[in-house]
């Protein structure tokens, strides 16, 4: 099939597939003198590997160490998809089901307690631990992750508060150059919040923190939601405090 005829078939465009082609993680089996991109049946069955993983948020570069694996076991794969879409699955029946039931207690049809209100919401395994945990190690993890615990309720809310405040102004000056003295500025709030009550965030760190925003899908989603492209801009601009800062 060319790659029209599978964009066609699956639902996403010529373009994303030559991306994936130009990354390495999907090449077609045969290219013609003309140039056209042709996938086998074998191109099609790790495709929709491919999709598999980027539903459950895999970043690209973690689906192509994880596809071209001598390990990597499709059936294997298969299952471990299903098992995860299924616990989504019942995440997402568990907010909808919430959700429905908000509505109607805005209407007035009946009483939810606070208790109530949060049910679905899991914020005791976090996502990105383990990703953090490989690249930043396990002592730096465990003493952030210590830290938080040791907030008061009322400390985590406004923790919360100043993140919002300063994505909010990063989200503001997006569109101006990263390296400009007022997204300098800006970028620099964030890197001392992270430093805040005895953290510990090298420039190194910062700056592969920010490489982490836009590599990984799920982190690019959430910062996202302050400005589209914002998760770009923050890289762009962290990298630039380091290196300048890294010279001072």
């Amino acid at each position: 099939m060319r790659v029209k005829e599978v964009a066609d078939l699956v639902g996403i465009s010529v373009r994303t597939l030559h991306h994936y082609d130009e990354i390495g993680l999907l090449v077609p089996d045969e290219v013609t003198d003309s140039g056209y991109r042709i996938y086998s049946g074998r191109n099609l069955e790790m495709l929709q590997q491919i999709l598999f993983f980027r539903e459950l948020d895999f970043p690209l570069k973690k689906i192509k160490e994880v596809v071209q694996s001598p390990s990597f076991d499709r059936k294997e794969a298969l299952e471990l998809h299903g098992k995860l879409l299924l616990e989504k699955r019942s995440r997402l029946d568990k907010m909808i089901a919430v959700i429905e039931k908000t509505i109607r207690h805005e209407k007035g049809e009946l009483e939810m307690t606070d208790k109530e209100k949060f049910e679905g919401f899991d914020f005791s395994h976090n996502p990105y631990e383990q990703e953090a945990r490989e690249r930043w190690g396990e002592k730096a993890v465990d003493e952030s992750n210590a830290k938080l615990a040791q907030l008061s309720k009322k400390e985590q809310e406004e923790l919360q508060n100043r993140i919002n405040v300063i994505f909010a102004k990063l989200a503001a000056l997006r569109h101006v150059s990263p390296e400009s003295a007022e997204a300098q500025e800006a970028i620099g709030e964030w890197f001392e919040e992270l430093n805040r009550k005895g953290s510990s965030y090298s420039l190194e760190v910062f700056k592969g923190l920010g490489q982490m925003y836009t590599d990984d899908v799920r982190f690019t989603k959430n910062i996202d939601k302050f400005g589209d492209g914002l998760a770009l801009f923050m890289r762009d601009a962290m990298a630039a405090y380091a290196d300048h800062n890294a010279k001072s």
